[in-house]
């Protein structure tokens, strides 16, 4: 997981702003956390906070057994599992910067140094794809505020911009004990446990800007039978007419992923594009309730005074923590060249 780049890292610097040129899209990650809250957690509590390194080693064991691992080397409490994600990402950075000439930024909320960035001018001046991956917890209280919802409903006001909203899952979002644990029997990742709530940030960006979605549940993908390769989407490529899923049968595998929720329909607007078949040999509320599939990717066409696109996907199609296939980066490729 790390990079090939020949040069340098830089760490706790302003970020360089990107010229604009046409036909080559500049991008930027926004991670709603803060990083701070999140990695100060209690790792005696049970619920809603990410795994400790300690924790992660245990369970993939020997993966993370090599001296680079080692408290010498790299975080070890949950701050170091914050790494994994940000190192998870590189593949997708340097796919996107190969094909855009441009690098990708990558904010955060608040940072490990304490340093708050609400999206705004500074984030979406040289911006042209935004994508807000929702790992923040829903009880660390992360919301937008009414500056940045303007701030980004004016830049959707440009024709040719594009916000990718990744809302994570919504595991044990009951008080029923048991369906806790039957969604978590569901998944089978022993490092996520039986309450894990993410996306408050961008379930608020979703509110303040009309987005009819919720992320719902964590659900674990099916697989081709007698192998563990994940099965092949169900696309809607009448619908496609971005041409994202070119080239695509299948996103990377995840143990719990998120159903987009359409919470009203409007047929003329919003698009599911692909569906995931879910693992029937799990039980979970929402198959006993008759469903087969969830959805994964969700297009809103541009709208009025909106001239960009809205996007919804999981944070993990585009990171190489949980694997990578060749249909994966021919999606990374698609999202660089959209119109």
């Amino acid at each position: 997981m790390g990079s090939t780049s020949l040069a340098g890292r830089t760490y706790n610097q302003d970020h360089v702003p990107r010229p604009y040129t046409p036909g080559r899209r500049r991008f930027s990650i926004y991670w709603t956390w803060s990083y701070p809250w999140e990695s100060n957690r209690d790792p005696t509590e049970l619920d809603n906070r990410f795994s400790t390194m300690t924790e992660v080693r245990r369970v993939a064991w020997p993966a993370f057994e090599g001296p680079e691992w080692d408290r010498m080397n790299f975080l070890q409490g949950i701050a170091g599992t914050l790494e994994l994600f940000h190192r998870s990402t590189l593949a997708f950075q340097q796919t996107v910067g190969e094909a855009t000439g441009h690098p990708v930024a990558v904010y955060q909320r608040i940072d490990q140094a304490g340093y708050r960035l609400p999206i705004d001018e500074r984030v979406l001046a040289d911006t042209d794809t935004l994508m807000v991956f929702g790992l923040d917890h829903l009880v660390s209280e992360q919301e937008a505020d009414r500056a940045e919802i303007d701030a980004i409903r004016a830049w959707l006001g440009r024709e040719g911009t594009c916000l990718l909203l990744a809302p994570h899952h919504d595991v044990g979002f009951t008080g029923d004990m048991q369906q806790r644990q039957m969604e978590y029997k569901h998944h089978g990742d022993e490092l996520v446990p039986r309450q894990q709530r993410f996306g408050q940030y961008t379930r608020s960006l979703m509110d303040g800007l009309g987005v009819p979605v919720l992320n719902q549940f964590g659900l674990r993908p099916a697989v081709v039978p007698g192998t563990d390769q994940i099965a092949p989407l169900t696309i809607n490529r009448d619908l496609d007419s971005l041409e994202l899923l070119d080239g695509v049968t299948t996103f990377n595998f995840h143990l719990h992923l998120p159903h987009y929720a359409l919470t009203q329909e409007d047929a003329d607007s919003i698009h599911v594009l692909a569906r995931q078949p879910i693992d029937p040999s799990r039980p979970h509320p929402f198959t006993a309730a008759g469903n087969r599939e969830f959805n994964s990717l969700i297009w809103m066409s541009p709208d009025g005074a909106r001239g960009g696109d809205i996007l919804l996907a999981d944070s993990t199609i585009f990171t190489t923590l949980f694997g990578g296939t060749e249909s994966l980066e021919h999606f990374w490729r698609n999202m660089a060249k959209l119109r």
